[in-house]
């Protein structure tokens, strides 16, 4: 496959400058790619000629240089619309004809992007194996023989072959990932609601995601950016935040941090998938991570809920109005174990969940991200025949979760097995973390050095180093009356301030008694005394608020510790000292307070 274009955003964009490419001459090549490619059933519907002319002839109207994904071929999972394009769901009897394109395919559109077609899927994705459907069994993209994962599958083939640019797939229980890992791609799972989906065929309304597959993380980032909108008719829909957005995404290497990995691992028995995944963990080091061990039972246990507890009734839900019989006999045997649970049933898992939560949360909050295999190892086809449920059930251990527990997380491919089937890792972490998350990623990425896809074709941008968001929590040195015990110390408290440390600043400072008795006075004075003071850690949200309070003369500044540290604290307005008392001999406002008493 050397011949294969190279299809990231930035050398397309670079061909169509150059005029080594026009639209024209790309969707030419493209189609036909894709037709002499159908072997790997990847398309349910491919546009005719006519069809791609009218979305070219378009392009020509927008100006390129404010169209962000200007003539950049992409591939749309079929449960999701595009305009007077047949709609299956991967069931020939349920196909419609929308008369307008999804939310998401509609934004796309509009910055550019062309649709070449509508890809293969487990049907009414209902699996993570991408044999489940009536228009063929998606294969892998490395060996036949071998699943492409699913339901999204013809969305990760066409990717991986260089048939498209990048694709949208959907994501309830892994199927933005599972195919990504087995086809070489980065496949992404959006913070829940991030991506509309209006115009999407429910899987489960309440936890279906549009999943992102592409080439390289940044292209992940470049479609994300485009595709998150708030959307008044999707109630599922959520405001993304300012810190989410594409230029806080980076590539270089990162600043320390560190990377929860489970106490339990399962590869079923694949000793390559082992190795792979220990390979990425090290890699992760090298970038300057700190790996932390952490409890994954949780993480297990909200997985089972997902297919052994009620949400299997909200597929049934989904597709109340299809008839079972113009279904696939797996999808009608998942669909039947809805028989099984009664409306207390519902509330029951619920709870369940929402105590798994909190606990799978603050696992979480001990890392930046925690990194797991995508799953346990990849199956052959004829494995999947045998034992349809039971395998598919095995590739969902690392994803299953995801959605229930409202996480982000993102698979990036780290090598082949002994199959030659490409294999990886996810990296997830709470919602609304997506540039965060895709930023390690990336560094990642570049570490790993991987051909692109199925293609001969390797990342050829150098790093990009984007704006760094604030961090979280902020440090905050206090000295007086918001020190521990003292009276305004709930003022911190009751901004979810922790306490960090007591310590002293360096021997810089004066420290006053203000006339009004009640309140110190730090001031940074040459061949001043140490001063004890105390740290505590406050969330970035509650910063703003705390500071507006603070009366004059008394202000924020930088405090410099002995540590060497220097943090923001409490300081004195100039000149506000004239008639307060010097104490600095006491050594720290409490000594001095019980000097008085």
């Amino acid at each position: 496959m050397s011949n294969v274009l190279n299809l990231t955003i930035d050398a397309l964009h670079e061909a169509y400058a150059t005029g080594s490419e026009t639209p024209e001459s790309l969707f030419s090549k493209l189609r036909s790619q894709a037709l002499a490619q159908d072997e790997f059933n990847a398309w349910v519907y491919l546009l005719s000629e006519k069809e791609l002319a009218a979305y070219l002839d378009a392009l020509h109207q927008k100006p390129i240089e404010s169209t962000p994904l200007w003539g950049i071929p992409f591939a749309i999972k079929d449960n999701i619309d595009l305009e007077h394009i047949p709609t299956s769901a991967g069931c020939e009897a349920f196909t419609y004809f929308p008369e307008k394109s999804a939310t998401v395919v509609a934004l796309l559109i509009e910055a550019g992007a062309i649709p070449l077609g509508k890809t293969n899927l487990d049907q009414f994705a209902t699996g993570l194996v991408g044999t489940r459907s009536p228009f063929g069994e998606g294969k892998n993209v490395f060996n036949t023989d071998y699943i492409s994962g699913g339901s999204s599958a013809g969305s990760a083939i066409a990717t991986a072959l260089g048939q498209v640019s990048f694709a949208l797939g959907t994501d309830t229980a892994g199927s933005g990932r599972v195919p990504a890992a087995f086809n070489n791609l980065i496949g992404h799972k959006p913070t829940k609601g991030l991506l509309s989906t209006t115009g999407v065929i429910p899987a489960c309304k309440s936890l279906d995601c549009v999943s992102i597959f592409a080439l390289t993380a940044a292209d992940v980032v470049q479609v994300l950016d485009v595709a998150a909108l708030e959307v008044d008719d999707d109630p599922y829909s959520r405001k993304n935040q300012a810190f989410n957005s594409q230029p806080y995404w980076r590539d270089e290497k990162p600043a320390p941090f560190s990377f929860g990995i489970p106490d339990q691992l399962d590869f079923d028995g694949d000793a390559r998938a082992e190795e792979l995944f220990h390979l990425a963990c090290e890699q992760l080091k090298q970038l300057g991570g700190q790996p932390v061990e952490i409890s994954f039972e949780p993480f297990l246990k909200t997985a089972r809920l997902l297919y052994e507890g009620p949400w299997v009734a909200e597929r049934a839900w989904a597709t109340k109005d299809v008839d079972p019989n113009s279904m696939l006999p797996v999808i009608q045997e998942i669909l039947a174990t809805t028989q099984n649970f009664d409306v207390t049933d519902t509330f029951d898992a619920q709870y369940k969940l929402q105590a798994l939560k909190r606990i799978c949360d603050s696992e979480l909050d001990k890392v930046d991200f925690v990194v797991t295999p995508t799953t346990p190892t990849c199956y052959l086809r004829s494995q999947i025949e045998e034992k349809p449920i039971a395998w598919n059930s095995k590739l969902g251990t690392y994803t299953n979760f995801m959605n229930l527990l409202d996480y982000t997380a993102t698979a990036i491919p780290t090598g082949r097995l002994s199959s030659g089937v490409s294999w990886g890792v996810t990296l997830f972490g709470l919602a609304f973390t997506d540039i965060e998350l895709l930023s390690f990623v990336g560094a990642l990425q570049r570490q790993l050095n991987l051909p692109l896809g199925a293609t001969p074709h390797l990342i050829s941008q150098p790093p990009k180093a984007g704006r760094v968001a604030p961090a979280q929590s902020v440090d905050v040195v206090v000295c007086g009356a918001h020190l521990l015990g003292q009276p305004l110390n709930w003022q911190l408290q009751d901004r979810g301030a922790e306490f960090k440390m007591k310590t002293t600043t360096e021997r810089a400072y004066a420290l006053y008694a203000l006339p009004d008795g009640k309140r110190p006075a730090l001031v940074q004075q040459e061949g001043g005394s140490a001063i004890e003071v105390e740290v505590w850690r406050m969330p970035m949200t509650e910063f703003g608020s705390f500071v507006a309070g603070i009366p004059t003369p008394l202000g924020i500044g930088k405090v410099a510790l002995a540590s060497g540290e220097c943090l923001p604290g409490f300081i004195c307005e100039e000149g506000c000292i004239a008639d307060a008392e010097d104490i600095s001999h006491f050594g720290g406002w409490r000594a001095y307070l019980e000097a008085k008493e």
